[in-house]
């Protein structure tokens, strides 16, 4: 028994985060690769990109619920995106307070009859508004349903063979859409595109722009800067070429509307319903031995606002980690498939053993082996060996993923943003880290125990796009 705390038990979680850290820096080299890549092609393009008259329209869809205070500027923010043409559908869902009458006065609604063909279940629409001032906005007032059961509303009265979902409380850059469409032009299989999400606290926003990118005064909120970061520069970026994209965020994605109807459109008995669409999108295309393509592309950018009170950001990463659980359960059979490939053999059994199964044995391996320390049957060595492996390989991703944004974007140009942000890489390996674990492990026991789907109340200030 001695020799299986002394020797067995460290090294059964040592080598496994060994396994999740090499895994993850293999992601890295591959990011690096396309990232240089993908600023060569940029350079090519141009810095801004221009318009080139063959950019396929676009239905920019956003979900609305009780948003009275930030509505009209992010409307007026996406009205103002340079792309030929496209019309803003947003999606009043059940919003119990003046959502809508904003929406009427600021930009002058009046009732359009339009037939709308049911091609995906959605709660009943009570009416469609069209802009006197800006005819490519329409307004769609339903029943409340969800944020999926609004945009499958949304697609239903969509004109366009392209929809873009984003959050009603974020904001694009400018030429996002430009960006973003780009791979749908250059291969006609590709079927959905994601761009990168940021960090919009502490940035200065004007006329519902962002003008100047700045680091939050919230040490929490820093922390999910060098998170996102690390999510998309890496993570997201190391799995695009393979075709194995897993996740597009619900804050910034451009679909193909008629692939997402074949495959019957968000779920609304989920609270992941972005992840498991791509994966549904994967799975479907994969079953059926059908050509596609599922990108990220790095530049086209959306700026959200994060949690920064513990309750909020607690329960928005338990609710992501139930999405993750719901997203990957529902298609357990991929990795089984004869034609599973890359989403199937590669990027599901990683997403199950480093980020479902990840909270569950970085807490064991903490205690145990804390225990054992403490009882006199893990050795000094052994503790200190897991140590380096669970947090000193954990610094070493998260600076990586600050020089990918050094080395490309520089969204944050001052040098000591970029020292702070590098101070924050290390840190958040002490004590944060642990509370994205404990938070993490909550959202699975309640996917475990099919407890009630609940959202719970986000509190976000909303104050950056007031500016």
């Amino acid at each position: 028994m001695n020799g299986f705390w002394e020797f067995w038990l460290p090294l059964l979680f040592i080598g496994y985060f060994i396994l999740l850290n090499l895994g993850y820096l293999i992601l890295n080299l591959v990011s690096l690769v396309n990232l240089r890549q993908y600023m060569q092609y940029r350079s090519e393009l141009g810095e801004t990109p221009t318009w080139l008259g063959v950019e396929p329209p676009i239905t920019l869809i956003l979900p609305a619920f009780n948003e009275e205070r930030i509505i009209t500027t992010s409307v007026m923010s996406v009205l103002q995106l340079q792309y030929g043409e496209f019309e803003v559908m947003v999606v009043n869902d059940g919003s119990t307070d003046r959502t809508l009458a904003c929406l009427q006065q600021d930009f002058q609604l009046e009732p359009q009859p339009q037939p709308v063909r049911l091609q995906l279940p959605c709660k009943p629409i009570t009416g469609i508004y069209r802009s006197r001032r800006f005819p490519n906005l329409v307004v769609l007032d339903k029943a409340n349903g969800g944020k999926a059961d609004a945009i499958n509303a949304a697609i239903n009265a969509a004109r366009h063979g392209l929809f873009c979902v984003m959050d009603g409380d974020s904001i694009l850059q400018r030429d996002s859409l430009l960006r973003i469409v780009q791979p749908f032009i250059e291969d006609e299989r590709v079927i959905a595109a994601g761009g990168t999400v940021r960090i919009a606290n502490g940035s200065e926003i004007r006329g519902g722009f962002m003008v100047k990118a700045g680091l939050p005064r919230s040490w929490l909120a820093r922390f999910q800067v060098v998170e996102y970061l690390r999510a998309f520069l890496f993570g997201r970026l190391g799995w695009s070429p393979m075709n194995a994209l897993l996740i597009i965020s619900g804050a910034f994605g451009l679909f193909n509307r008629q692939r997402v109807i074949d495959v019957g459109g968000f779920r609304v008995d989920t609270v992941g319903e972005d992840m498991e669409l791509v994966v549904r999108l994967h799975h479907y295309h994969r079953q059926h031995r059908m050509p596609y393509r599922i990108v990220y592309v790095p530049d086209p950018l959306c700026w959200t606002e994060a949690p920064e009170d513990i309750g909020t950001l607690g329960r928005q990463r338990s609710r992501w980690q139930r999405g993750l659980s719901e997203s990957l359960f529902s298609h357990w059979r991929l990795p089984f498939s004869r034609t599973g490939g890359a989403p199937g053999w590669l990027a599901w059994p990683f997403m199950f053993l480093f980020e479902w199964l990840g909270p569950l044995i970085e807490l064991m391996g903490y205690l145990l082996l804390m225990v054992g320390f403490l009882f006199g049957l893990v050795s000094a060595e052994a503790l200190l060996a897991f140590a380096v492996v669970a947090i000193g390989l954990g610094m070493l991703l998260s600076v990586n993923g600050l020089l990918l944004e050094a080395m490309s974007f520089r969204v944050y140009p001052r040098r000591r943003d970029m020292l702070w942000l590098f101070l924050v890489a290390l840190l958040e390996n002490f004590g944060y880290r642990q509370l994205n674990t404990l938070w993490r492990l909550r959202g699975m026991l309640q996917w475990l125990t099919r407890r009630k789907k609940h959202w719970g109340r986000m509190k976000r200030s909303g104050s950056w796009l007031q500016k």
